[in-house]
């Protein structure tokens, strides 16, 4: 037990280490997450929907995609979910306006607001680059 007494520096230090490495992995699989979302839902515009904000056929496609990707990749693709995707493909222009800081459920809680204007001032007040 005295040998933990003497080394609680060492061990507080290496404490630090892998709660600051653990951080820093949350935000790359955070960023990667938005990223991946963000052009899931560019694919989704792009070629279902032929660049269009909705397709005529936009419900059954995104019913049968979201079928397809939940069987291929487990869930967190559902059809609500693919909305939300092309939702912020087509409201953040750009993918690097896209902040780490902030969660998929963050996104999804700022598409929820249907009001432009107060989206704005929430993306302001977290911080987003608002284009």
């Amino acid at each position: 037990m005295n040998g933990l007494i003497n080394n609680k520096d060492m061990i507080q230090e290496i404490k630090e280490l892998l709660a600051a490495a653990r951080g820093r992995v949350v935000a790359t699989v955070n960023t990667e997450l938005l990223n991946t979302y963000w052009n899931v839902g560019r694919i989704i515009v792009e070629h279902e929907q032929q660049n269009q904000v909705r397709a005529e056929y936009g419900k059954q496609t995104l019913k049968e995609l979201a079928k397809e990707l939940t069987n291929e990749f487990g869930k967190g693709f559902s059809r609500s979910n693919l909305q939300n995707m092309r939702a912020l493909y087509l409201n953040y222009e750009k993918c690097q306006s896209l902040t780490g800081k902030l969660t998929w459920t963050h996104y999804c809680e700022l598409l929820a607001i249907s009001d432009k204007d107060k989206r704005s001032f929430y993306e302001i007040q977290a911080g987003l680059s608002v284009s």
